[in-house]
């Protein structure tokens, strides 16, 4: 009788010592899996457009702060509570086209449009190629100040305030996207994110890149909003080149 329960005692803790070793194989295999998992969440966020998965964000620099180191408000996708992203990830980021010879719709309010003082570069084959596609307006309002030491225009990423703006779509290609990037200072300065454009005389809409900003000093807001920017119009503030 002893025996039989020594016996038992025995099978018992054999029991119980492959329950803990299976009970640490089965925690091994599950934190090499979250590994694994979070690396993959990690790479698939970095290759997503923040613009898209965050569209109710704004950014506005608090007073005596330095350019860019606004602060974040407002509310996610699913009315979750929003993550603090920076303007680079705000930026969409340059992409292939895809299929060589294809090209991005590019909507320009400011200094790039006809008549106006950087138009110039859109015509230079050397940065790449681009199209006139026709004349629009931002189906959304948008506030277009005219800011800073050289009077820029800026697209504030505040829809919904403001005017429709009035601007230029072009055709580009890779090559001309990714220096329009470069030029407009993309993701510092501008982010590149996405627009819908109503486009004249085509009876429809049209799906853009366009160069917004949404770092700038509190006051901006306030600065009068233009629908058509002119840099020789009757503001009077006329924009200084580099």
């Amino acid at each position: 009788m002893v025996v039989f329960l020594g016996t038992q005692q025995t099978l018992g803790e054999a029991q119980c010592s492959i329950s803990s070793r299976r009970g640490i194989q089965i925690q091994m295999r599950m934190r090499l899996f979250l590994k694994d998992l979070c690396l993959l969440f990690k790479t698939q966020s970095e290759r997503a457009c923040c613009h898209d998965r965050l569209p109710h964000l704004t950014r506005v620099a608090l007073p005596g702060t330095l350019p860019g180191k606004g602060v974040w408000s407002g509310v996610g996708a699913r009315g979750k509570a929003a993550r603090f992203p920076s303007a680079r990830d705000l930026c969409v980021r340059p992409r292939s086209l895809a299929a060589p010879g294809r090209m991005a719709h590019v909507f320009v309010y400011g200094t790039l449009k006809t008549g106006q003082p950087n138009h110039r570069v859109l015509l230079e084959g050397a940065h790449g190629r681009a199209a006139f596609r026709g004349w629009g307006r931002t189906v959304e309002p948008y506030p277009l100040v005219i800011a800073g030491q050289r009077n820029v225009p800026r697209l504030l990423n505040l829809p919904g305030r403001g005017r429709r703006v009035a601007g230029e779509v072009y055709a580009v290609d890779e090559q001309m996207l990714r220096f329009l990037d470069e030029f407009e200072g993309c993701p510092d300065m501008y982010q590149r994110t996405r627009v819908t454009v109503a486009v004249e005389g085509a009876g429809g809409t049209l799906q853009c890149f366009v160069y917004t900003t949404a770092t700038y000093p509190p006051e901006w807001v306030h600065l009068p909003y233009h629908d058509d920017y002119d840099s020789q119009g009757e503001h009077g503030l006329r924009y200084s080149p580099r």
